[in-house]
């Protein structure tokens, strides 16, 4: 997360990146050490407008995420990681940036693994389902992972094996054999 950007009339501020740590806190110049964790940018803002107020008049706040990302893999035109300038984006938009579902990507059948307190859930989302706009898994949150399975057409054309061409091979001159023998 970015912190606040430190303002002077003499020079252009430049936002001042602050790690947060596993227990969810910040270590704050004159403030100190503040817990951060569960708090949107916008609450966090509000904090520390108030508490920046007796060192500060009127403090401005910019808060950003420095690193928010979602991956998004499989059956899509271009998977890999993003990067988020916002600090929210929907599963459609996230698909969207990695170039929509390739015509084998099963749309009602997309797995969302997200990582929250250090448990990792899975959940199976429905594209082709309008309940999907009301989810709580329709925004993203940071480092989700969303997974486009292959339709069965992939599934099936990937299913061919190393030996398949030789069996096929080996039927066909079978096959010729017996019809001249027979005839």
């Amino acid at each position: 997360m970015k912190a606040p950007m430190l303002q002077n009339s003499n020079s252009i501020a430049k936002p001042i990146p602050y790690l947060v740590d596993d227990d969810g806190n910040i270590n704050f110049p004159v403030l100190g050490k503040l817990n951060i964790s569960g708090l949107s940018t916008k609450q966090l803002t509000e904090k520390l407008e108030v508490d920046l107020v007796e060192y500060i008049t009127n403090p401005t706040i910019n808060i950003r995420f420095a690193n928010f990302r979602v991956s998004v893999l499989g059956e899509v035109a271009k998977p890999g990681s993003y990067q988020v300038l916002n600090e929210r984006i929907s599963v459609i938009e996230a698909i969207g940036l990695a170039g929509d579902l390739t015509i084998y990507g099963q749309r009602d059948n997309v797995l969302l693994v997200r990582i929250e307190n250090g448990e990792k859930t899975f959940t199976t989302l429905d594209l082709t389902n309008k309940d999907l706009f009301n989810s709580p898994y329709y925004n993203l949150k940071q480092n989700d992972i969303i997974y486009i399975s292959p339709n069965k057409t992939k599934v099936n054309s990937s299913a061919v094996g190393p030996n398949t061409g030789v069996i096929i091979s080996s039927a066909s001159l079978l096959i010729t054999v017996l019809a001249l023998i027979i005839k």
